[in-house]
């Protein structure tokens, strides 16, 4: 009697992730850690100098953390109501941030009261920043104005009036000092030069504008609102480089790393996306619980920190490099005496002695051994199969099928076990791979059923699915062969028109010839 042989399931190659050097990269993050604060973080800012602390603004206050601490080193709470938008100065010294009551103060980081305050603004302020000088201070509040500020003298330069809704965003140009940019609701983004009484470029996003960023070398503007990421060309008069719509809910924050090939955005849809700045493709994302308003990446891209609407900050730091520590290892043998005698050829007069080697079946392999086809197809038929491995459950009905027992296995069923047989094959039938076989199975399943049809109305459900995914496919197919006939001619014009092209050369040929030779 032969021994009974596994059954074979037909591998098929699978569409996993593609794996590259960003995934890698990005995935070299540790375990985020939560850290709860008072309201929604409005805006997170690192210190440009080390040790990287960096300022959170959350409800009235503005905690500023250092990098691997989980509790505040300090706290700034000298605010009436609401504070936004804390942000360093260069040297890391200073921090200026807005306020609910129109007020825009200046702290000293060693210190704890304000060394400066300033007022002018009528409502909110929500846009606080340095200029690359050092010595003023842009805003940009609710009541539709932008303001310049003398940090020595506490006194506003110049106001500027030209939006007409809220200036949410702001920042500020590296490259040239009296260069600074504004983002509102009112869909568009301004560029002010502090030496002009006006606004020197206008550049219209179309929907109200969240976040602005200026790349280091200041010729390439971000702006983020709605769901589009906007990237704009400041050297050409603010010219339209390309508009990308990955989000499904409205962009909040803007981010670029410290080389300035990676730019990342957050969104209410709780993601960060992370785009090359060469192709301007997602290279990767990260998903988070909640909604996201804020984010920063620190200067040397070791840590990343998300603020979020429920006041939670999610801080993931880089995993450290593995060091190869210089340990004497004990001496491994030689690769000669690992694969000695393996090629040893056995003479005629020796005697081989064979290994016995167990073989171990799976449940579905034994109960087809024994002839249960009824029970070897509920086996295939388990959640854990049937979802994760489809491949296993259709070749048990191929096999099935060939031998003979298909009708008898899907014969008797309950309601419940008709259900899911129809679940299975309405959501593989469309497969390629698994086309022929689950045809084969429905026709059978239809012809067996039939005489109950309309006794259930979870299996009239399935037939109706069922038949549903047959008729979207077939008009799916109509289409393909449509498509494929069209190319058809079209390929077979071209070819015509190349044979006409190449027999009009060989004649003009000829005929340059003859006149040649009767010239002659």
């Amino acid at each position: 009697m032969a021994t009974y042989k596994p059954l074979v399931v037909q591998a098929v190659p699978r569409l996993g992730e593609r794996v590259t050097q960003d995934t890698v990269y990005w995935r070299g993050y540790k375990t985020p850690v939560q850290i709860k604060e008072f309201g929604a973080v409005n805006k997170i800012d690192f210190s440009p100098v080390p040790p990287y602390n960096y300022a959170v603004t959350a409800s009235s206050r503005i905690h500023i953390y250092g990098r691997y601490s989980q509790e505040p080193i300090k706290t700034f709470s000298r605010f009436k109501d609401a504070a936004y938008c804390a942000t360093y100065r260069e040297d890391g010294n200073l921090l200026v941030a807005g306020s609910e009551e129109g007020s825009i103060r200046l702290f000293d980081v060693s210190g704890k009261a304000p060394l400066r305050q300033f007022d002018g603004h009528t409502k909110a302020v929500h846009v606080a920043g340095f200029l690359s000088d050092k010595y003023r201070i842009f805003s940009g509040g609710d009541d539709y104005s932008s303001n310049l500020w003398d940090i020595p003298s506490a006194t506003e330069i110049v106001s500027y009036s030209e939006h007409t809704d809220y200036v949410r965003c702001g920042c500020a140009s590296k490259v040239n000092a009296d260069v600074f940019i504004t983002g509102s609701y009112d869909h568009t983004v301004k560029l002010f030069d502090a030496r002009t009484k006006s606004s020197v470029m206008t550049i219209e996003h179309g929907q109200p504008v969240e976040s602005v960023l200026l790349f280091p070398s200041g010729g390439l503007l971000v702006s983020a609102g709605g769901r589009y990421v906007k990237v704009w060309d400041v050297l050409k008069g603010g010219q339209l480089l390309v508009s990308l719509k990955n989000h499904h809910k409205t962009v909040t924050c803007l981010c670029l790393n410290s080389s300035g090939q990676r730019l990342l955005s957050g969104s209410l849809d709780r993601h960060v996306k992370i785009y090359s700045t060469t192709s301007y493709k997602v290279v990767h994302s990260f998903n988070y619980a909640t909604s996201i308003l804020s984010l920063a990446l620190s200067p040397e891209d070791e840590t990343i920190v998300v603020g979020m609407t429920n006041g939670v900050l999610n801080v993931k730091h880089r995993k450290p490099e593995e060091r190869k520590e210089k340990t004497q290892k004990r001496r491994q043998p030689a690769y000669k005496t690992c694969v000695k005698g393996r090629t040893y050829m056995p003479k005629q007069e020796d005697f081989c002695v064979s290994k016995p080697v167990k073989r171990v079946l799976r449940k579905y392999d034994k109960l087809l051994k024994s002839f249960q086809s009824s029970k070897a197809l509920d086996a295939v038929l388990e959640p854990s199969i049937r979802l994760h491995t489809p491949e296993v459950t259709v070749a048990v009905m191929q096999e099935l099928h060939r031998r003979g027992t298909l009708r008898s296995a899907l014969a008797g069923r309950d309601e419940k076990q008709v259900n899911i047989l129809l679940t299975f094959i309405a959501r593989r039938v469309i497969e390629p791979r698994f086309t022929p076989v689950l045809v084969t199975v429905a026709d059978i399943i239809a012809d067996i059923y039939q005489p109950v049809v309309g006794q259930s109305a979870i299996v009239d459900r399935q037939f109706l699915r069922l038949q549903e995914a047959i008729g979207k496919e077939i008009d799916y197919q109509a289409e393909l062969l449509e498509v494929l006939g069209m190319m058809d001619t079209l390929f077979a014009t071209f070819t015509k028109k190349k044979d006409t092209y190449l027999e009009e050369n060989e004649s003009n040929g000829l005929t340059e010839t003859m006149k040649t030779n009767m010239n002659n």
